[in-house]
């Protein structure tokens, strides 16, 4: 079993007291049960002063078909093919309180968002939680046309994007050295608040983000507890240096399915202005 004292051990090897944290976690990567499970996780690094950041995306419950009059070009979205229904969609609009969030997130992000102290985004689709001393100045660089605001504020604070036991397709991160890098974001559709119908940025394919492993991997700073690896990253030189890799070469995001409309649709530079 993995102790509250191994998770301190680690934090204190990767240098994240005070700073804020953008968390990526695998809890199968352990390999064995974390006394405490997820809370002992998030407990550890707040107790270090740090602002714990995740991922709390409902783009499965909240997003609405393409409207007819809302079709831009290179949009990551075949208009031609038939939506199918689905009944994880929400009926209302989108609530930084609905408790929501995207099953394929995993555990970690659900259980910070049910915190009582936690503070969401607004985004409808892609809204990122926070919690701790910095939380709310974080998440309040968000809004449905800013979805990474979030991320560019964790970048000026020096904050760490730390992934444990995933690897560089869980870096959500890298979706804003794509924008920095000439793209732009994909367009989607969700409800506002009034139930008027609105525009809202969304990122791309990650699948193909493990190829900027040689132009990242030197910035890591790495430690093992129980089977799970973690890997620091520093924000700021991070998105500098993927910033420049996918300026220098647009084509090195593309992932392995070669039909993939949202690589083909993003490496052509996104949606035209």
């Amino acid at each position: 079993m993995i102790l509250g004292e191994h998770l301190t051990t680690a934090l204190e090897s990767l240098h994240l007291t005070n700073r804020p944290v953008m968390l990526h976690t695998s809890m199968r990567s352990f390999g064995t049960m974390i006394d405490g499970g997820v809370d002992a996780i998030l407990d550890a690094l707040l107790r270090r002063g740090c602002t714990v950041m995740t991922p709390a995306f409902t783009e499965p419950q909240f997003s609405l078909t393409s409207p007819a009059d809302m079709r831009p070009a290179r949009n990551g979205v075949d208009y031609t093919i038939t939506p199918v229904s689905d009944p994880l969609l929400e009926a209302g609009p989108y609530s930084v309180n609905c408790g929501l969030i995207n099953p394929m997130l995993g555990l970690l992000p659900a259980v910070l968002v049910g915190r009582l102290d936690a503070v969401r985004g607004r985004h409808p689709l892609n809204s990122f939680t926070a919690i701790g001393p910095e939380a709310a100045e974080i998440i309040d660089a968000q809004s449905p046309e800013d979805v990474y605001g979030p991320i560019r504020e964790l970048a000026e604070r020096d904050g760490v994007i730390l992934l444990i036991g995933v690897g560089l397709n869980r870096m959500t991160a890298l979706h804003l050295a794509e924008q920095q890098s000439g793209r732009r974001m994909f367009q989607r559709w969700a409800r506002d608040i009034d139930g008027t119908v609105r525009t809202v940025e969304v990122g791309s394919c990650s699948a193909g983000f493990p190829k900027l492993e040689p132009a990242l991997s030197p910035l890591a700073q790495s430690v093992t507890v129980g089977a799970s690896r973690w890997r620091a990253f520093p924000a700021r030189q991070t998105l500098a240096v993927a910033t420049a890799a996918v300026a220098a070469q647009q084509d090195i995001t593309r992932c392995p399915d070669a039909e993939c409309i949202l690589c083909r649709h993003a490496i052509a530079g996104g949606p035209p202005a």
